[in-house]
């Protein structure tokens, strides 16, 4: 169940971020109320998930596994590019999610 609720964390947090950089600072409406309820269940999914999964490998994946698909919207929803110095980056953010979800033991 944490690993569920933890998915959900993260699928809310990104479209909750999507919805933010939508909302253009705010000035619409629609997108900053979607960007709220969006951050308030990935905070309450993440609150529930840390009754069983360790804090810090909690918090490495869901911002983990979120920067990378917030990287994706950005490409190929907002158009934006990333220089290799950033991608790298990404990739070993990736490399250390890969590391926890294969390796240890935190995850039950």
């Amino acid at each position: 169940m944490a690993k569920l609720l933890l998915a959900l964390a993260i699928l809310s947090e990104v479209l909750a971020t999507s919805a933010l950089k939508a909302s253009q600072g705010f000035s619409r409406p629609g997108f900053a109320l979607a960007a709220l309820v969006g951050y308030g269940l990935s905070f309450w999914a993440l609150a529930v998930v840390l009754k069983t999964i360790p804090v810090g490998v909690a918090y490495a994946i869901w911002s983990g596994v979120g920067i990378v698909a917030i990287t994706l919207i950005g490409r190929f929803v907002f158009g934006q590019v990333l220089d290799g110095a950033a991608l790298a980056g990404i990739g070993l953010i990736v490399a250390g999610v890969l590391v926890i979800n294969l390796f240890s033991r935190a995850m039950g």
